[in-house]
């Protein structure tokens, strides 16, 4: 079943944004959560620290990274078939997935600086989307208790000089139920908001997939470990880049001496026909 109608394509295409509601029921957020909070409890243990100075002002805003090694609901998350269909709209066939990373926002908790994940991955002008992140509402998240914000229209910024200096100024809230899925383009500016509720935490999965021509910001043949990487299957594995082939797909489309090979949407989408 289809999951981008007409409606969800236009909005995505104009506005950079879409929000799927109730893809995951009751039980299947319970064992997310639970999976999520294993993992925060193990690092704690070990004395890994999940908070990061460089993104959030104080501790509770917890972090966590490298998902797919702690535990295989993270992988099929990570491709679930909503994530294929909304990625393949918006990047085309060739995309990866570049992090894939947790966020529990407790009471508190204070805003990252607005940015662009498209920005912090690669140089303007950024003319078209490269990077697309999927976010999982592992809680009802709405404006008090620091769901994301962003900037309408900000996908439509091509270089730093037209970022406007209030830009902080015209973030709004995204507002999803639990098990929900947020599609967002790279080129969104955006935010963590502010938790400002007596006792109720935000926690969030933010899926980040790029164009395969991108540099990744994980090495998954590096961070997982052999275990994980012995239990991921062949599709797994191209999902994340693994393996001894990277930045060939293109060329290898290039080279072949065929009228197909002059298609100008194999550099604007990455496309290429079946050998």
């Amino acid at each position: 079943m289809t999951m981008l109608h007409d409606d969800a394509k236009r909005q995505l295409q104009e506005e950079g944004w879409c929000v799927f509601p109730a893809l995951l029921d009751a039980q299947q957020v319970r064992r997310v959560n639970e999976a999520l909070d294993r993992i925060v409890e193990e690092m704690r243990r070990r004395g890994a620290s999940t908070h990061s100075p460089l993104l959030d002002p104080n501790g509770a805003n917890v972090r966590v990274y490298n998902l797919p090694d702690w535990d295989p609901v993270f992988v099929e998350l990570l491709r679930h078939p909503a994530c294929m269909e909304i990625a393949q709209e918006v990047l085309g066939e060739g995309f990866i997935v570049s992090n894939f990373t947790g966020n529990i926002a407790h009471p508190g908790s204070q805003p990252m600086r607005i940015h662009s994940d498209q920005a912090l991955s690669v140089p303007g002008p950024w003319l078209e989307p490269w990077a697309l992140n999927l976010i999982w509402c592992l809680d009802d998240v709405y404006d008090a208790n620091g769901a994301t914000r962003f900037v309408p229209g900000s996908h439509k910024y091509t270089c730093f000089s037209e970022v406007p200096e209030d830009i902080a100024e015209r973030t709004v809230a995204f507002e999803a139920p639990a098990g929900s899925l947020i599609a967002m383009e790279g080129r969104v500016w955006h935010t963590s908001g502010s938790n400002r509720t007596e006792g109720a935490r935000r926690a969030m999965l933010f899926g980040y997939y790029v164009r395969d021509f991108v540099r990744q910001q994980v090495n998954w043949d590096v961070c997982l470990s052999p275990a994980t990487q012995d239990s991921l299957d062949d599709e797994a594995r191209a999902l994340l880049g693994m393996g001894p082939k990277a930045n060939v797909r293109i060329g290898s489309a290039l080279s072949r001496l065929t009228p197909d090979a002059e298609r100008p949407d194999i550099l604007s989408r990455g496309k290429r026909e079946d050998a």
